[in-house]
């Protein structure tokens, strides 16, 4: 495996970034997982645009976008596999222990692993824990990941395959690599940003490609809704077969079996979408 890192690449074993580096500190830092099919990254464009996102949110400088592309474009030559996880990683550098930012310039590293594709449908979790709509990173994909660890563990104690969050408000937010739909009444619905939510990219274009609207849902929705599905950049669109207790059964159901085949279809279309 070859991995690149601030400017060039190198094996896995010698790829290396300072243990003083703030996105290891600290976990000041932001990144995009990106799916690549035969070496070629799907809607590469609308990541490196919430990467910029992110980081105007944090405070970090803008990412060179061309430098980045390229850097995927060397990690992709360099690692052929038919399915893979691009992840791209820009932290604040080095800097002091604690919170202040150095002035030694960001980190980049890009890095590929193989993945497998989904199961059609997965059981989720609600977690007691609350997404904090009105934080200073709300929204943003930043590498302070320790809550969605601890979350996505408690899932893998009751059998299930992701967890999905509410808000302070107690209304549905996310899930911990995830956004979620629902069908209600025979609407689409997904929650709006203003929920905390990340605005991932198969979320916009599943609103984009499908009969699909925001809605500021409760928690309890996932009660009663007809169908659940989750998207996500590996999961593309994943039909949910239980909530906690509640069992959905012939998931993926109608809609979502609908909303895979128009997502999937286009995808292939066009893989910079």
């Amino acid at each position: 495996m070859r991995i690149w890192v601030n400017g060039a690449l190198q094996d896995a074993a010698e790829a290396n970034v300072s243990v003083l580096d703030h996105g290891i500190t600290v976990g000041d830092g932001i990144f995009e997982t990106v799916k690549a099919l035969d070496g070629v990254p799907f809607a590469l464009g609308r990541h490196l645009d919430r990467l910029e996102r992110s980081a105007r949110g944090l405070g970090l400088p803008a990412p060179d976008r061309e430098l980045v592309r390229r850097a995927c474009a060397e990690v992709l030559a360099a690692n052929p596999m038919p399915l893979g996880r691009l992840r791209i990683t820009y932290t604040g550098g080095l800097a002091p222990l604690g919170s202040d930012r150095g002035d030694s310039g960001t980190t980049l590293v890009v890095a590929l692993g193989a993945t497998t594709r989904r199961p059609d449908a997965a059981a989720i979790v609600t977690v007691p824990w609350t997404r904090n709509e009105h934080s200073a990173v709300a929204g943003l994909k930043t590498t302070s990941y320790a809550e969605n660890v601890v979350a996505l563990a408690r899932a893998h104690e009751y059998g299930a395959a992701e967890a999905v969050f509410g808000n302070t408000a107690g209304r549905l937010c996310e899930g911990t690599g995830s956004n979620v739909f629902v069908v209600l009444d025979g609407r689409l619905l997904t929650p709006p940003l203003t929920s905390g939510c990340l605005a991932g990219v198969t979320r916009a274009l599943v609103l984009q490609w499908l009969d699909a609207e925001e809605a500021d849902l409760p928690l309890s929705v996932l009660e009663e809704a007809e169908e659940i599905f989750l998207t996500g950049t590996l999961r593309d669109i994943q039909g949910v077969s239980r909530v906690d207790d509640r069992e959905l059964p012939g998931a993926p159901g109608p809609v979502t079996v609908k909303a895979m085949a128009v997502f999937a279809d286009r995808a292939a279309a066009d893989l910079e979408p």
